[in-house]
Parts: C-alpha cells; structure tokens; sequence
C-alpha cells in the first residue's frame, strides 16, 4: 500500500480545496501562489504546536511503525510472536514540508513472508486487511509531548489519510501505477526540503538577529523564531531545537525503511565505490582496498567574519543584564 500521513491542523491557511471552491479568504490561488499554506490569521495561528509536532514527527512514525504490526496481527488471529512466523510487515517512507510548514509522510507499506522480500505473503494479507490495519494504527498512535505554561501537548496524526494499493488503478487518473513508478514518485519528495516548500532556510542560524536580514517569507520566519525561543528552554533542550530552527524543529532522517524491505544502505555505498572505482583513471591503483579521493582545498580563513563580529558585540547583554529576552511563541512580529 501507498499511504500519506499528514499533520493535524493547527489553524486555517491559504490553500487550494480539491473540490474547486475558493479558498477561505475568497481567492482562488494558482498552484504557485507565494501565499499558499500561509495562515489567514498569524495572530491566531498554533506556532509553536506547530514546531513541536515537526520535532515529534519522528518518534511518532516509528510508534506508528509498531502499532501496524499489531493491527495486522490482531487482523490475522495471530499474537505478535507467532505472526513473525508468518509474515513480516516491512517500510520504506521519505519525510515532505507542506506549504504551511508541517512535515507529513509518504509511505510504501507491504506485508511479506516470515523472511521479508523474498518470501510471498501468506494468502490471508490482502489489501483491505493491510488498508484497515493502518487506519486503525494511524487513529491510535499518540506521542506525549512538553507541558509548556500550563499546557499540555499531545501529538497525533492529522485526519486526512491517504491509503492507496500499488498496481491498481487508484493513481494517475485511473491509470496503473508499478512499483518502479512508485519509487520515483517517493524520490520526487526526498529532494524537497524546507527552503523549497516553505521559502526557509538551508542551513542553521547563528544568531536570532539573522533573521531580521533574510529574505524569507513571514510564516516561515515566525516558524523558525518560534522554534529559536522554544530551544532556549531548559525543558526542551533534548529537542534542539536552536539546532534544527532552519529545519522548522524536524531533525528526523528524510529516508528511513524497515531493515528488510530492500537492499540495505551498506550494500549501495558498496556499489557506489565499486562504480566510481570503475570510473577512475587507468594509471589510477585499482586496489580493492584503496579508495581514491579527488579534492582541492583552499584556507578560508578562521573566526568569526568582520559582520559575524560585528553581530555577536551587538547582541552581547547590558552590563547587570543576563538571559533570554522576553518573547511569547507566536506574538506577532
């Protein structure tokens, strides 16, 4: 099964409904309209459950990972250690930024043999059960999260649900979709990032201050000043979150699968090298244990630039002063 699990809603935002109506404000926004996934009201808008669900997306996938496995279970009559004698449920997913800033997950779920790939499923996993099986996960899974001034936050997947069968005709208009048109359309997204969906950064900041001179969009700098005061907190530091701000607080891997779904990662890194081998030079040492590394290095320099310099003197605290400056997640700008 082909499934897309998104984020809860954490407030109304510009958007293009599939039914052809306008969007909420009025306007019906062409596919690359900068406005798109921007809140209708940022002064309302939940900013900082918003980057907290992002650093909690990865432990909610792999809770999500566990669950299935038992619905599935639960679906063929079998207890958890007898069903890995009889089949295996295995993964592979990439991680997207919606417009507004969420990350959500595209997934190829799929029920094999006790032995994974290449052993076929026994006859009882057909593709209602392994459907139901991930709706009734994706209802249940919940990750506790930080109670931040009196508020306790809970994390859950978002209400639309996109579960889907490969082969069939369900994608593409009614045209059938295979499994090597499948993996190409899960690499289209492992090449997006948030500097691509949302307009944000690639790289992380240094300073709060950077913010004020870059040219990103306003949900996008909210987003990510939100997750800089939120990574100051104490509570919060195991989410580092001032580390992954340019990431709008996901730090998860954009690509993870289950152990036996395909080739393993240190199978590919194999044949990369041996392909590269193949590539180099004749007058190259072909050695099976060398590995050729082609590279010009140029010093840069050391420290901090004269406009780093100049920022850092500029944000060092009043003399009697210490600390954090006063800022409420999602007061306005």
């Amino acid at each position: 099964m082909f499934a897309t699990f998104t984020a809860p809603s954490f407030g109304p935002v510009h958007n293009r409904p599939s039914s052809g109506r306008p969007c909420r404000c009025g306007t019906r926004h062409e596919q690359d309209d900068d406005v798109l996934g921007s809140p209708l009201d940022p002064d309302t808008y939940d900013y900082e459950a918003a980057v907290l669900w992002n650093a909690h997306a990865g432990p909610l996938w792999r809770r999500f990972s566990t669950y299935v496995r038992r619905e599935v279970a639960k679906r063929a009559g079998l207890s958890q250690r007898r069903f890995r004698e009889h089949a295996r449920v295995s993964f592979a997913k990439v991680a997207e930024y919606q417009k507004r800033g969420a990350v959500h997950f595209h997934a190829v779920i799929r029920i094999d043999g006790p032995s994974g790939g290449d052993t076929p499923p026994p006859t009882w996993a057909t593709a209602e059960l392994l459907t139901d099986a991930i709706r009734a996960a994706a209802a249940k899974v919940r990750v506790d999260g930080p109670v931040i001034d009196g508020r306790t936050h809970t994390f859950t997947f978002g209400r639309q649900l996109d579960v889907r069968t490969i082969r069939s005709a369900a994608f593409d208009d009614g045209q059938e979709l295979t499994e090597r048109a499948v993996a190409a359309y899960i690499a289209k997204y492992a090449t997006k990032g948030a500097e691509t969906a949302t307009g944000a950064l690639d790289r992380p900041l240094k300073f709060a201050a950077e913010l004020a001179q870059l040219d990103i969009s306003d949900h996008a700098r909210r987003m990510i000043r939100t997750a800089w005061f939120l990574g100051a907190r104490k509570d919060l530091e195991h989410l580092r979150l001032r580390a992954w701000a340019h990431m709008l607080g996901f730090r998860g891997h954009f690509s993870t699968k289950s152990r036996r779904y395909s080739t393993t990662l240190g199978a590919l890194r194999d044949a990369r090298a041996e392909w590269r081998r193949a590539q180099a030079p004749t007058a190259a040492p072909q050695d099976g244990e060398t590995t050729l590394v082609l590279a010009h290095w140029v010093f840069a320099g050391t420290g901090l630039s004269n406009g780093e310099a100049w920022l850092a003197a500029s944000l060092e605290p009043a003399p009697g002063t210490e600390g954090e400056p006063t800022w409420t997640p999602g007061a306005t700008s």
